[in-house]
């Protein structure tokens, strides 16, 4: 049995790792190739884009994929649209690994938008230093906004950005001491972050509430229609393990 996993996440490196070595089963991971030093996961690993609906289509049935795995990042819809179509064209199982959303807590103060657009307008009256952590591919949405902006990301970015604008290169895990510290030295007015989930970043949100920062949170996009979901490696190894993921291909 031959598992395609679209990967790029804490999850899809999990993922593999539960299922590299097992009786029978192949994996292969697809990274897109955004991170200049991605960390690897176990098994077959090959990075860069399919060429859209049909360039999946067409490695799923040259390679004898049997199931699909889009455990890509909650944001990077277009890839999971393309898998939910390539998955029906080439009829293979599909599951989509999604790690859950932030849940506000008591003292948040969020204020929750569907798009990056929609988070650059948001913040007009929030404050003038913003913490901008939703990664270096979408800063043109902020390219005109008057605030300054500490903008965090693992590798520079190389797109339109604000005019007045500090890039700190890093990659999380992501303390709590540590976001504290950033938002005290940098005098944080607002944080602006995608819902992304997942422990791995969620201290910002903590240190947020902490010293009363308000936070803008860019909502999720949907998965497609039809498409089941885990929220953990180990229920995605069990679906692989299970009825889902043991479905014959057919051609």
């Amino acid at each position: 049995m031959h598992v395609l996993i679209l990967g790029g996440t804490t999850e899809a490196r999990a993922l593999a790792g539960l299922l590299h070595g097992s009786a029978g089963l192949r994996v292969t991971s697809s990274l897109a190739g955004r991170v200049a030093s991605p960390r690897l996961p176990a098994g077959e690993v090959r990075i860069g884009g399919f060429g859209g609906v049909d360039g999946l289509v067409d490695w799923i049935r040259a390679h004898a994929v049997d199931a699909v795995i889009d455990a890509t990042h909650p944001f990077a819809e277009h890839i999971s649209f393309h898998a939910a179509a390539a998955a029906a064209t080439a009829h293979v199982p599909l599951l989509a690994l999604r790690r859950p959303g932030w849940v506000p807590e008591d003292g948040d103060d969020w204020r929750s938008v569907a798009s990056l657009e929609q988070a650059a307008h948001a913040l007009d009256g929030l404050g003038d230093r913003v913490f901008l952590t939703t990664g270096r591919l979408g800063l043109a949405s902020f390219a005109a906004c008057p605030q300054w902006f500490l903008v965090r990301s693992v590798d520079a970015p190389d797109t339109p950005m604000p005019a007045r604008t500090e890039i700190l290169l890093d990659r999380g895990p992501f303390t709590l001491d540590a976001e504290r510290k950033i938002l005290a030295h940098h005098r944080i007015d607002v944080l602006v972050t995608k819902d992304s989930g997942g422990a791995a970043t969620a201290p910002k949100l903590t240190a947020a509430r902490e010293a009363g920062v308000p936070v803008v949170v860019v909502r999720r996009p949907p998965v497609p229609e039809g498409v089941p979901r885990a929220a953990t490696p180990e229920e995605a190894a069990a679906w692989v393990f299970g009825s889902g993921g043991s479905q014959t291909r057919s051609s």
